[in-house]
């Protein structure tokens, strides 16, 4: 699984939006405050709002705001909206499945399977609120996740 920009981005939309609780925030107002170029973002911000994520306003006063509570919003379910599976590899994939040449006996396949049902867990376990509430920290070269680890 690699996340590109969009899903990134997407990400520091919805925090950003998640903070502000409510209050319509414009496009120009989104870029700036996350560093994203607003052509791109506004193409992030209608994609979230087709997947149901955001509402949007219209005119002078318009823009966007959460539509779903940040407790309701997993970054697994927005990760694979945005980037699709997890898996690193086709042949650990649940949802887009493809075999390798060394199938069956292949030797990385739990490997690749491991990597991917860490990644899920720690994505679907993880909720908007939960990064908004900062409920993970790095401290000392370790990484620390209330209710998870």
């Amino acid at each position: 699984m690699k996340v590109s920009s969009r899903g990134e981005y997407a990400l520091r939309a919805l925090l950003l939006l998640g903070q502000n609780d409510g209050r319509v925030l414009q496009i120009s107002e989104i870029a700036e405050k996350t560093l994203v170029p607003s052509n791109y973002l506004e193409q992030i911000l209608l994609q979230l709002k087709k997947l149901g994520y955001l509402k949007s306003k219209r005119g002078i006063q318009g823009g966007y705001t959460l539509l779903v509570p940040p407790q309701q919003v997993t970054i697994g379910e927005v990760i694979r909206q945005l980037e699709g599976p997890l898996a690193p590899m086709g042949c650990a994939s649940v949802t887009a499945y493809q075999p390798c040449a060394l199938e069956p006996g292949c030797l990385l396949k739990p490997l690749w399977t491991l990597v991917r049902d860490t990644v899920a867990h720690v994505l679907d376990q993880t909720t908007l609120a939960d990064l908004l509430e900062q409920k993970i920290v790095s401290k000392g070269g370790g990484t620390f996740y209330e209710g998870i680890v």
